[in-house]
């Protein structure tokens, strides 16, 4: 099933999955930034500077945005795999063929993507497990300070640094990622656009109406 411009249902439906996961990383990327850079320690004229400085938003809301943009990826990432889990499958197949050189191969190319993918998975869940970590854990301190006393496996300021760092590898995996599908993103985002043009019998119905 296709529409007048030949964008199919899929990859429509894919284009939308990765639109959520593109503003979802947006918002969480900015958010995080805003946390590291208006830490909620210190005091007026102390150890942190940017203490009572507002952005945009309240502090309460930049947490928001980057609880709810990380359950939205979360989300997304699930339908994505769920929907892409016969190819998963098969790539699992061809690697471990190709390692045990069972006669399967693959190019360069798609090594390199399926690194690329492999890594975003892997940072992703860190990424995922460690928030939702810090956004159940108790904290001695109230809210979400990571200066609280060791809770489980870790202190949560270590918990809070690997969610930082994980966060970090997501991005930069995720632009390689983005910038290898470039091509793939323009012409479908395109065709989109071209999609929800009206007719030429709509607009002349637009004109005289």
């Amino acid at each position: 099933m296709t529409n007048r411009v030949g964008v199919s249902v899929q990859t429509r439906r894919n284009w939308l999955i990765d639109a959520v996961l593109f503003v979802g990383g947006l918002l969480a990327m900015l958010s995080g930034v805003y946390f590291m850079l208006l830490p909620s320690g210190g005091y007026q004229g102390g150890r942190n500077p940017w203490y009572g400085v507002t952005i945009l938003f309240s502090r309460h809301t930049w947490d928001a945005l980057h609880t709810w943009a990380g359950v939205a990826m979360i989300g997304a990432v699930v339908i994505h795999v769920a929907v892409h889990w016969s190819w998963v499958v098969m790539m699992a197949r061809r690697s471990v063929n190709a390692l045990t050189s069972r006669g399967s191969t693959l190019s360069r190319g798609t090594q390199l993507r399926l690194a690329l993918n492999v890594l975003v998975g892997l940072s992703f869940l860190v990424t995922a497990v460690t928030g939702v970590y810090l956004l159940f854990a108790p904290s001695s301190g109230g809210g979400h300070s990571a200066s609280s006393s060791v809770t489980f496996l870790f202190s949560r300021a270590t918990w809070d640094l690997i969610h930082i760092w994980a966060g970090v590898a997501v991005i930069v995996v995720g632009v390689a990622h983005l910038v290898i599908h470039w091509q793939w993103v323009k012409n479908v985002t395109r065709r989109l656009a071209l999609s929800l043009r009206p007719r030429p019998r709509q607009r002349e119905a637009l004109a005289e109406g």
